[in-house]
């Protein structure tokens, strides 16, 4: 009998397959079924303290196409009530609670570390059984060295980490100067878990009209290597849980995040393009794949293509880079 339990944030989960935080989280039913679907775990739609403390003009700005006309593409869900306030969001963490036997990881997106700090408290308060902090942040200010922002970052996990019970995880860019190192002084801070990557989404410019196109375009399969390079680099060297999202589509997907380290990988774009059964396909997938290796569990094989063995990967890096050079050093690059 396959065994595709893993643990994450401390929590036993039934499959590796969790579906992240998005529009779809926000409909209990919508939970009900990724449940029944196949997934181990839910993260539900994020909080934003803009929104609490402003009355939400982003959702607007985010649905225009060119020109102001709000024209998102079919397969996203309707933004208009995306994000509730915070006696709402509490309410509905504790109607997935009592809906789902899987655990309910909530997502707060705040603005100033009291933010933080008091709404991480309510989301505790409501029953979650795990935070995810959704860290998107774009240091624009030239004045402010990476030293200082990534120091920011610390405090301010520390600071949550500090004043909740529930375990808590960070979902990060993929630009800061060093992650490695930062994924180590979140590790101090007492993060359980690290979600590696968030996705900045980055306008585009119409030059017949001569405006900034707010742009939302899902993840590719093409994203998954970066995750996948990262989790294989920090698997055994943070005590911390990882997580891979961005670019899971399939089983086969799934499985490479286990393989790099991951102990779960979560899945939105997907299902936004397939629907939310897709989960119970991308299931099956993994089941297939480890009965034909005669494989009966995921612990035996996460991590087993990580970074982990390797004395000096620094080194490692380097010698595969090389080989790619040369490998391809016949075909013109350029084109």
């Amino acid at each position: 009998m396959l065994d595709l339990t893993t643990k994450y944030l401390g929590l036993r989960l039934c499959s590796p397959l969790v579906c992240s935080s998005s529009p779809l989280c926000q409909d209990l039913s919508s939970l009900v079924r990724m449940e029944e679907a196949g997934a181990g775990a839910v993260v539900l739609h994020s909080l934003f303290e803009e929104q609490i403390e402003q009355g939400g003009p982003e959702d607007g700005f985010l649905d225009q196409g060119p020109g102001g006309r709000a024209e998102p593409p079919s397969y996203f869900p309707d933004m208009t009530d995306y994000n509730l306030g915070p006696d709402a969001y509490a309410e509905h963490v504790r109607e997935a609670k009592a809906a789902l036997k899987v655990p309910v990881i909530a997502s707060l997106n705040g603005r100033t570390r009291g933010g933080w700090v008091r709404y991480a408290r309510l989301i505790e308060e409501a029953g979650a059984d795990a935070l995810e902090l959704n860290v998107y942040d774009l240091p624009i200010d030239a004045r402010r060295t990476a030293s200082e922002v990534e120091g920011e970052l610390a405090g301010l996990v520390g600071d949550v980490a500090g004043s909740i019970r529930i375990p808590l995880a960070v979902k990060l860019s993929p630009f800061y100067t060093a992650p490695a190192a930062l994924a180590r002084r979140l590790d101090v801070a007492g993060v359980k878990g690290l979600v590696l990557f968030n996705r900045f989404y980055q306008p585009d410019f119409d030059l017949d009209r001569m405006e900034v196109v707010p742009s939302l375009w899902l993840s590719t399969a093409e994203e998954l290597r970066l995750r996948l390079h990262w989790v294989a680099l920090l698997y055994g060297r943070v005590r911390a849980d990882l997580a891979v999202t961005g670019g899971v589509h399939t089983g086969r997907d799934v499985l490479k995040a286990v393989l790099a380290g991951a102990s779960v990988a979560m899945m939105t774009s997907a299902l936004l393009r397939h629907g939310i059964e897709h989960l119970a396909v991308a299931s099956k997938e993994v089941r297939e794949w480890m009965e034909e290796r005669e494989h009966s569990s995921l612990e035996e094989l996460q991590g087993g293509m990580s970074f982990r063995s390797v004395a000096d990967p620094g080194a490692y890096e380097r010698a595969n880079y090389m080989t790619v050079l040369r490998k391809h050093a016949a075909f013109p690059l350029g084109d």
